[in-house]
């Protein structure tokens, strides 16, 4: 490979071994990147089944949610710092040799408390695995439309994560134990190690500085009572440990924000929020990723346990959402992002995706599927245009030397997103679910009423065991009172997105700009 200037990026680019070595290495990064969204989508598929098999209320299953992300969201941060100070190739293998370890552990637990256990470590090789293989993207890739196709392509594969994830999933329920979804993640993660080894090049910022840890513990401890109070808030009331969550997590975030403006190695750069394109392609990424997130939580218990499918069945219902997103992202990427630019695509996905919710609080309990397949196209098609767009308008606008920390900030938003969706999205439908079902509850006997409350799975395993014709009574109410939920879930995030699309489109640059020198010796490469 002929390179004609020698731009620290490109000396970068050319240590990826052999002819279209930078391809390959492009390869290895998106393989690595898939195996975080296989697991995720996984996850989503199973929870109805884990619900069963580990007698899971719905605010465990939460956790097991939540906790992974958790875990990414607090060390994302520090990942970064690490991944410019010693090496972001290093700091991959690593994600990926703790994420591959401890998906064979989640495959062996045997309660709801060893899982979520499992999956805070899954979610701590996650947040070394993202923002690294995003970061070494502009190293390889130093210019910009070429970079926006890898972006595009990072996008893609990790989108592939979403039919292949129910689709493994519902197979492997459906014929072995379930601890088999994690099992998957295996062969994935030896794939890109063995691609990251071959042909990922080496780089760091020499200038990093040391890791605030004191920083990530109060960001960490911070996010993680805020979302206890969100998920225990609907079970437990306002009671005193809902209360000191939700208080006592504000001030540690509130507390962090000051430390970040003193300390003389803050472990964010806040001079990062001066470019707009950062701001607001993350705020993008952040509000987008959430309703990703709560939509697929809600959605999944509604198809397989409210409409009756099986777990192969549920992954086959939500293809729809994966094809309007792979079409939407390519789309976007080749046809109408030169034409419209970030400023006009992002929001105006966003308000696709906004009509899609609106389209799902029409879905009945009972009945077809046709509105809910509609609404997951429409929604899905809107998702696709905003994030590979979201994602290339941040990382043209970081400087090359801050290509980790910057990206890994970004992905803390996401993650923080992520962790939200999850946590605000389930406990909106868990609070819906309850209200509405409290009057069918007094006419029921106590064997049933608790795990009727625990969630719909619960409530149709308890009416196996009631007369039928209080079964069927138990079971039309808990369908009807999901659904209700699931309304308010749906109409919440809806109005959010179009909320954000307006910021976006007053705010975010009216071109895409790229702010970095690929000339500027900010990059070192340490070989291969």
């Amino acid at each position: 490979m002929s390179i004609t200037r020698t731009s620290p990026g490109r000396r970068a680019a050319s240590t990826a071994r052999g002819p279209g070595g930078r391809w390959w290495a492009l390869a290895a990064l998106t393989i690595s990147i898939l195996v975080v969204a296989l697991d995720s989508n996984v996850l989503v598929t199973a929870l109805p089944t884990l619900s069963l098999k580990l007698d899971a209320s719905t605010s465990q299953l939460q956790w097991i949610t939540v906790g992974y992300t958790l875990a990414s969201a607090g060390l994302l941060l520090p990942a970064g710092k690490l991944g410019d100070r010693f090496g972001r190739r290093a700091t991959l293998l690593i994600g990926l040799l703790l994420f591959g370890a401890s998906s064979i552990t989640a495959s062996q637990v045997t309660t709801a408390g060893e899982l979520i256990a499992t999956r805070v470590l899954m979610g701590a090789g996650g947040a070394m695995i993202m923002p690294m293989a995003l970061a070494v993207l502009p190293v390889l890739f130093p210019e910009p439309a070429e970079r926006g196709r890898a972006v595009a392509v990072t996008a893609i594969g990790t989108m592939l994560g979403l039919p292949l994830g129910p689709l493994l999933a519902g197979w492997l329920l459906n014929h072995f134990a379930w601890g088999s979804i994690f099992l998957i993640n295996g062969p994935v993660v030896v794939l890109g190690l063995i691609g990251v080894v071959l042909w990922v090049p080496e780089s760091k910022d020499p200038s990093a500085s040391r890791v605030d840890w004191s920083g990530a513990l109060l960001s960490a401890a911070g996010v993680t009572a805020l979302v206890y109070g969100m998920i225990e808030q609907p079970i437990r009331g306002w009671d005193a440990p809902v209360q000191g969550g939700l208080i006592g997590g504000g001030a540690l975030l509130a507390c962090f924000l000051v430390r970040q403006l003193r300390a003389d190695s803050p472990l964010i750069n806040l001079s990062l929020f001066a470019s707009r394109g950062f701001t607001w392609g993350s705020a993008a990424f952040a509000v987008t990723s959430f309703a990703l997130s709560g939509a697929q939580f809600v959605l999944t218990p509604y198809l397989q346990v409210v409409q009756g499918s099986d777990a192969q069945g549920t992954g086959l219902r939500l293809l729809p959402l994966i094809a309007a997103m792979l079409v939407g992202a390519a789309l976007g990427e080749k046809v109408l992002a030169p034409r419209l630019g970030p400023r006009v695509l992002i929001p105006l996905g966003m308000l696709v995706s906004a009509a899609g919710l609106g389209v799902l609080t029409r879905a009945p309990a009972g009945g077809g599927y046709g509105l809910a397949a509609l609404a997951l196209i429409v929604f899905g098609f809107g998702l696709g245009l905003v994030l590979p767009l979201s994602v290339d308008t941040v990382l043209a606008s970081l400087p090359a030397e801050q290509s980790g920390v910057g990206n890994a900030m970004s992905r803390t938003l996401q993650g923080i997103g992520v962790v939200f969706g999850s946590a605000v999205l389930g406990s909106v439908l868990n609070g819906g679910y309850r209200a509405q079902l409290t009057g069918t509850l007094r006419t029921l006997p106590d064997t049933a009423t608790s795990p009727a409350r625990s969630g719909v799975a619960g409530a149709h395993d308890a009416a196996r065991h009631l007369s039928a014709t209080d079964g069927r009574q138990l079971i039309h109410a808990a369908d009807h009172a999901y659904v209700h939920g699931m309304t308010q879930a749906a109409s919440l995030t809806a109005g959010l997105l179009a909320v954000c699309a307006l910021l976006v489109v007053a705010l975010l640059p009216g071109r895409r700009r790229d702010h970095r020198d690929p000339l500027a010796p900010s990059v070192t490469p340490t070989g291969g």
